[in-house]
């Protein structure tokens, strides 16, 4: 056998040069002269490649001449077999009987094929020499001798055989079907595997010749589906659209075959920001095909008809296009100083008005100004949004409201942003409260961008929220020469994230106008005399908010207004919540001629005044500055936070800033401290400065000096700038460890509500650090969270359970619990709130080792235990560090390491608090959406998303509900982007208006309603499915809307409490004893909170119609009966309940003080059953039928009610989770 090329060309020390280069040898020659090693034959390995190339070609050559003459052969005998077709003689040897098959086939196969032949050449000869002719000799001719020569002379062993004739060639073909009956014979195997080579074959041409049909029938249905979507002429189609389609198709289905999911998924679009790159027709039908060769014919058909589809809508949606772009280009006209603002309240009268003077057909067409969607849930009446008023009494509420709607345009006035004037006598206050859904329960002159503002679910201004008396009187310029700086105090702490500890300034600013607002509230308080003078049921009002009710609606979140108003507030409209408020009015049925009419009428008759100009471009001015202040802050404060912290120590600020210009002003440090204390009192404790307790630190201490603030906050940050000095070194390690930190909180923005990433980013960053900035050390890193320790209370009321670690370390910590009476230090850092390090683990004497396999000359190393705390400093868990692992000489953490081990555990707190907020916030909408199902069956499916600022408003599908009210929560939620969902645009302009969008898809009517957090940023999004239907049924539409402003409330209270420079707010007896986290409790608190405004309401007058009823409808009764047993359970079965004379007699004041008062989540309270079974049989439409508003308020304060005890008693009874 031949020697492979390469050992030969080494056995004869041969060198090869490289191909390619004819001078390849002289030049390695010269590069290895003065070098005694022979040259390496890898230097040389092209010239293998060379060979392989040549032999692989080489053999091709052969393959396919070899081919060619078999090719041929068969060609030749297929000539032959039709030119001379077997003799059908030779059939006559076939026969399937068994016991003579051997002979028979031995006869074919050995014998025949010779002796047949030869027997018709010896029958030859005998004719031509005439031996059988009679009248011829006898002939010396012996046909034996003759036979016995041929057949020596066409031995097949030792001769070419001869061209067999037909009868030859019909008995081998004879022979080779015998030869297959017979089993185990190599003939049948091989018979048998060309019969299944041959099904298989026309198999496959009959499926390939279906699948050509089918693509021939699937392009005829892509082209007249490519006609539909080309109305315009072009004939073109845009890429994006297409694959945008094809991507949402997965979310409609659950059929699609997983070939065609992972194709959608994996392939990319080259653009994905335009529409320019278009597709013909060939090249649109390729590019579907593509996608869908894998798929069935009826799911081809789904895809079909869901282009179709999408199809009509994307003619829809250029078509409002169009329309979106003439709204933009209206708000340009509008905006006369160009400064991205019109007054809302301008709008929605130009609204009101228009709609108004429009003939009844096009009424049709337009949505009511007057209804929601167009104005805000917080700004309809709480009478109108609980009561069951009928269709006359709210056609006859608009009737009243149009009046004042016609001279709304003429009668804006004041600064531009705020609507309406003082009312001058009662009448006009009534047409006001009429007029302004939002405001019935508001003090007369409360203005209603102050109800849009902080999502109050009680009415604004109620008797005893000075602030808002305050701020009403800084809207409406009482003191001109305080308000600019009042407003723009206010404008920098909405600037912030949540804006909270911008609070102070403003409220100093405020009050620095005592007279004006003296007489404001004097004003103010003697209207609402007015108002309620006839509501004399309650004579001691006073008395309402003396009991243990916990604080009103209006108590609890009029204070937290400046958190959740936007730098111009609810009373302007940025250029997207114009266009998208607009795009609702007009609805999707409005002809051109109508929109246009608009878009000239909105465009003549807006107007401003110079004031109102000047005021504008101020407040664009200012929060301007604003913003440019907090980004200088936030790299002021980065700056000093060299090592990525996450905090700085108020000490040391302290000490910088007593040097201030020469130590000259430390009083004004002094009280500013002293402010700064009082808005944040865990820094009495915990002297640890976050972000935003330095920015507002700053702040005070500028409010406090003497001159222009702003000159003041300068003057700080360049003082302040030149005191930290930095070294490159120092430079390049901060900024790679805060990259590092803001993974951990990138992790939990973009990972949904899971907190898996969030640790594994933890351990990450931990691994990195040691590797870059720690000398390679090997450290565990484990996370331990504390919880309350119900099973074995004599171990301890708390616990630490590990719940993430290092992989190494996972079979020894993951699920371990430690309590107190365990050796360890873990719980002396929870108790001190401080790191503790122990340098050497084995000198130290009381470290729990959860190896306890682990030898004692390994349990060598340094441990450091870390506290993490919440938004309000306190602690709730720890972050536990070692370098057991390790086994170099140094292993002991130094301070830069634990510095920023300190910053890991500050960033994992906010990410893990980030993740517990979202995850209440869901566990709330999932309840809220239980709530919803069974009062709305016309709402087919609800999704919600979450959006993730990280990138560009990405939305996370959080929950998913069907049409039967199943919830699911997706642990790996699906990503929408705004580039691959153009046809689901919709929700993106939600998120960028926080207007509520109303759409066809695919035939179905959609309602997104945007969910906001405290700096009014997108937060989440309902996505609401009605069918066909064009509007909800009136009662449903108003349980939609009750659900969503609860949602919307209990949000915001979810995202109040992570706050760190806030205490939870207790309104029930659940709260403040049992902690009830429930998150359920807070959406029917809130509800409950609502109905108790609802219910003070109420009069002796309110009931006169029911007490007039000498036998009342049995529903009134039952409602009724459930009330008295909820507040008296002792009167079960008594006359004063089931007597309907004397039932009556207790609807009273008293009645409506003790519901007002009433906590059912009080451990007194008890439930009848008697109760349920008055309240559980009564339907909801029944009770919407009767148009009895107290019958309404009843009906759902007993509801509420059942619902909050039986929250109690289930979290009572709950066992902890383990």
């Amino acid at each position: 056998m031949a020697a492979h090329p390469e050992e030969s060309a080494e056995s004869a020390g041969l060198q090869y040069p490289k191909l390619g280069h004819e001078d390849g040898a002289a030049t390695e020659m010269g590069s290895n002269q003065g070098n005694d090693e022979l040259p390496c034959l890898s230097n040389y390995a092209s010239w293998k490649e060379c060979f392989y190339e040549k032999v692989q070609q080489r053999c091709l050559s052969l393959q396919e001449t070899k081919a060619s003459v078999i090719g041929a052969q068969k060609a030749e005998k297929e000539k032959i077999e039709k030119r001379e077709p077997c003799d059908s003689l030779a059939r006559e040897w076939y026969s399937e009987e068994r016991e003579t098959l051997d002979t028979r086939i031995y006869l074919l196969d050995k014998l025949l094929p010779t002796l047949i032949p030869g027997v018709e050449n010896l029958l030859m000869e005998v004719e031509r020499k005439h031996v059988l002719a009679s009248d011829k000799d006898p002939s010396t001719f012996d046909p034996i001798n003759y036979l016995a020569e041929y057949l020596m002379r066409h031995n097949p062993l030792y001769s070419v055989p001869t061209k067999p004739g037909p009868y030859v060639r019909g008995i081998k073909m004879v022979a080779e079907e015998l030869k297959s009956l017979m089993r185990g014979t190599t003939s049948e195997r091989l018979v048998k595997m060309k019969a299944e080579a041959k099904d298989k074959r026309e198999a496959r041409e009959e499926m390939e010749r279906k699948k050509a049909e089918e693509r021939e029938m699937r392009k005829e249905t892509l082209t007249a589906l490519f006609k539909e979507w080309t109305v315009d002429g072009k004939h073109r189609i845009p890429v994006a659209l297409v694959q945008s389609v094809l991507r949402s198709f997965p979310d409609v289905t659950d059929s699609i075959p997983e070939k065609m999911r992972k194709a959608i998924q994996d392939r990319k679009l080259k653009i994905l920001n335009t529409l320019e790159e278009t597709l013909k027709l060939d090249e649109f039908t390729e590019f579907v095909l593509s996608y869908t060769e894998h798929v069935s014919s009826d799911t081809f058909q789904e895809i079909m008809k869901y282009l179709h589809q999408c199809g009509e809508d994307f003619q829809e949606a250029r078509e409002r296009a169009l329309w979106r772009q003439n709204f933009t280009d209206l708000f340009q006209d509008c905006d006369y100083e160009k400064v991205g603002v019109l007054d809302r309240q301008k709008i929605l009268a130009l609204l009101r008005e228009f709609y108004d003077r429009s003939p009844v057909a096009e009424k049709r067409e337009l949505w009511n100004p007057r209804q929601w969607p167009i104005i805000k849930l917080q700004e309809i009446d709480l009478a109108d949004l609980w009561g069951g008023l009928d269709d006359q009494a709210a056609e006859s509420s608009d009737a009243e409201v149009s009046k004042e709607g016609e001279d709304a345009v003429s009668e804006v006035k004041g600064t531009g942003f705020e609507a309406g004037e003082e009312p001058s006598s009662q009448e006009d206050i009534k047409t006001e409260k009429e007029a302004e859904p939002g405001s019935a329960e508001r003090q007369d002159e409360a203005l209603p961008e102050s109800a849009s503002d902080g999502y109050n679910l009680s009415r604004d201004g109620e008797p005893g929220s000075e602030k808002q008396v305050e701020e009403e009187e800084s809207s409406l310029g009482r003191e001109p020469e305080t308000e600019t700086k009042s407003e723009g105090d206010r404008d920098v702490a909405d600037m912030d994230v949540t804006g909270s500890e911008q609070g102070a300034p403003a409220a100093e600013a405020v009050e620095e106008t005592p007279a004006g607002k003296g007489s404001f509230s004097r004003q103010h308080s003697s209207q609402f005399d007015q108002q309620t003078s006839s509501e004399t049921r309650l004579q001691d009002d006073n008395l309402l908010h003396d009991q243990d009710s916990g604080p009103s609606m209006a108590e609890i979140q009029n204070h937290r207004a400046s958190c959740t108003q936007s730098s111009f507030g609810a009373s302007c409209l940025t250029q997207p919540q114009f266009v998208q408020l607009m795009e609702t009015f007009v609805g999707q049925d409005s002809s051109v001629p109508t929109v246009k009419r608009l878009i000239a009428f909105i465009k003549e008759e807006y107007k401003q005044t110079e004031e109102e100009k000047m005021e504008q471009l101020e407040k664009v001015h200012h929060m301007s500055r604003a913003a440019q202040r907090k980004l200088l802050l936030e790299a002021l404060f980065e700056k000093w936070d060299s090592n990525g912290h996450g905090f700085l120590d108020l000490e040391e600020v302290d000490a910088v800033l007593s040097k201030f210009m020469g130590g000259m002003k430390k009083e004004a440090l002094m009280k500013a401290r002293a402010r700064l204390c009082s808005q944040y009192p865990q820094l009495s404790r915990v002297e640890m400065v976050s972000p935003k307790v330095f920015q507002t630190f700053l702040e005070l201490i500028a409010s406090e000096l003497t001159g222009n603030e702003d000159e003041a906050i300068d003057n700080l940050v360049r003082f302040l700038t030149t005191s930290v000095e930095q070294s490159h070194r120092e430079s390049l390690q901060s900024l790679t460890r805060r990259k590092w930190l803001q993974d951990i909180q990138q992790a939990a923005e973009t990972g949904g509500a899971s907190t898996e990433s969030v640790y594994k980013a933890v351990f990450k960053a931990i691994s990195q650090d040691a590797e870059a900035h720690g000398g390679n050390k090997k450290i565990s890193a484990y996370i331990a969270l504390l919880e309350e320790n119900q099973l074995s209370a004599e171990q301890g009321q708390v616990l630490l359970r590990y719940v993430a670690c290092t992989p190494d370390d996972a079979p020894y910590v993951l699920n371990q619990t430690l309590h107190r009476h365990m050796k360890g230090i873990s719980f002396a850092a929870v108790d001190e709130g401080k790191p503790i390090h122990v340098p050497r683990v084995q000198l130290h004497g009381n470290i729990h080792f959860w190896n306890s396999e682990r030898p004692e000359e390994e349990r060598k190393g340094s441990l450091l235990v870390l506290p993490l705390y919440d938004a309000r400093w306190r602690v709730f868990g720890i972050l536990g560090l070692d370098t057991l692992r390790d086994h170099s000489e140094k292993t002991i953490f130094l301070t830069h390491e634990i510095i920023f081990y300190q910053g890991v555990s500050h960033a994992f707190s906010k990410a893990y608090h980030h993740i517990c907020t979202r995850e209440n916030v869901l566990q709330m909408a999932v309840y809220a959406l239980g709530w919803l199902y069974p009062r709305t069956p016309s709402i087919h499916t609800v999704t919600m998303y979450l959006v993730e600022p990280a990138k560009d408003k990405a939305l996370y599908k959080m929950i998913t509900t069907d049409n039967t009210g199943q919830k699911e929560i997706h642990s790996s939620p699906a990503l929408l982007l705004k580039e691959e969902n153009l046809l689901r645009d919709y929700l993106f302009r939600c998120t960028d208006s926080l207007e509520i969008a109303l759409t066809a898809v695919r035939g179905e009517q959609h309602i997104a309603v945007p969910l906001h957090d405290l700096s009014r940023q997108a937060l989440g999004i309902f996505d609401i499915s009605i069918g066909h239907h064009k509007k909800l049924p009136p009662q449903e539409q108003k349980d939609l809307q009750k659900m969503l402003k609860m949602v919307q409330a209990a949000c915001l209270e979810i995202l109040w409490r992570s706050l760190e420079e806030t205490e939870p707010t207790y309104v029930l007896e659940a709260e403040r004893v049992a902690n009830v986290r429930h998150p359920g409790f807070l959406f029917h608190r809130f509800m409950l909170q609502d109905l108790r405004e609802c219910v003070r309401k109420l009069g002796a007058e309110s009931f006169a119609g029911v007490k007039s009823c000498a036998e009342p409808p049995a529903l009134l009764h039952d409602i009724i009966k459930a009330v008295l047993l909820l507040l008296h359970p002792d009167w079960k079965g008594s006359e004063e309940i089931e007597n309907w004379s004397q039932c009556k007699l207790k609807l009273d004041d008293n009645l409506i003080q003790e519901i007002y008062c009433f906590d059912p989540t009080a451990a007194s309270v008890q439930i009848q059953a008697e109760l349920l079974d008055c309240i559980t049989g009564i339907p909801r439409a029944t009770v919407w039928q009767q148009g009895c508003a107290p019958a309404e308020y009843l009906h759902h304060w007993v509801h509420t009610c059942l619902a909050l005890a039986e929250i109690t008693r289930s979290q009572h009874s709950e066992k902890p989770h383990p």
